[in-house]
């Protein structure tokens, strides 16, 4: 599907990069990005443009093929990965940022990303993501039309446990973006951290007693068959 659809010309999702990512991509610390679904390259070339070591990852070599003349065109380097997001691994502590720019995938695949999320971050690295929610059905200006693709608040804060989210919103806003996302669609947004220190409420050995503790690296010592050992850490939810 997705090779027909880019084998074209012309950048079916555009040139310019995503307006939410353009708004909020210096919050992530300059170093190397991760770019999931990356398409045609116009989110990966734009970072690149902005001094981050990009890898853009997609399943499309034709899209990551176009990626590579974009970058040629403006000048940068990407590095560029053909895989398939199902069986990639996003490696450990190894990511100043990953971006998700409509990376919508069967909810078993997106689950098994997500998870690897706040692993694959380093201590203060961001995720940021936008895609489409379940309403953007009603508007039918882009994305999946299979409900099980879309996104909610609820289903990312289920999905990306270990981040603190600065930023969670659902709205409607005017999206143009080629030919295939053009006009007023409802998104789910997210700035999301992999925090300094990670807390969680840990269990004493031998009683019934709990404790908050920081714990550096994701474990701990909380207990497996206590319900109250759980993340400390809250989403905040806008």
């Amino acid at each position: 599907m997705w090779n027909d659809r880019y084998n074209t010309p012309d950048y079916v999702y555009g040139e310019s990069p995503n307006d939410f990512l353009a708004r909020h991509y210096s919050r992530i610390p300059k170093g190397k990005v991760l770019c999931l679904a990356e398409g045609e390259g116009r989110n990966a070339v734009f970072l690149a443009r902005q001094g981050y070591q990009v890898t853009a990852v997609d399943a499309s070599d034709v899209g990551l093929n176009k990626a590579q003349r974009l970058a040629q065109k403006h000048g940068v380097t990407i590095h560029c990965v053909h895989a398939d997001l199902a069986e990639y691994d996003l490696g450990s502590t190894q990511w100043d940022g990953i971006v998700a720019i409509f990376c919508h995938l069967p909810p078993a695949v997106r689950q098994r990303v997500h998870q690897q999320v706040p692993q694959a971050l380093k201590r203060g690295g961001v995720f940021l993501l936008e895609a489409y929610t379940p309403r953007q059905l009603k508007f039918g200006t882009g994305g999946p039309g299979d409900i099980t693709l879309l996104m909610d608040k609820r289903t990312l804060q289920d999905e990306l446990q270990g981040l603190e989210f600065e930023h969670l919103k659902e709205l409607e806003r005017d999206v143009v973006e080629g030919t295939f996302h053009t006009g007023r669609a409802a998104v789910v947004q997210v700035v999301a951290v992999n925090p300094a220190r990670r807390y969680q409420v840990s269990s004493h050995r031998g009683g019934a007693v709990h404790k908050v503790r920081y714990v550096e690296s994701g474990g701990g010592d909380s207990d497996p068959n206590c319900r109250v050992c759980q993340p400390a850490i809250k989403p905040r939810d806008e």
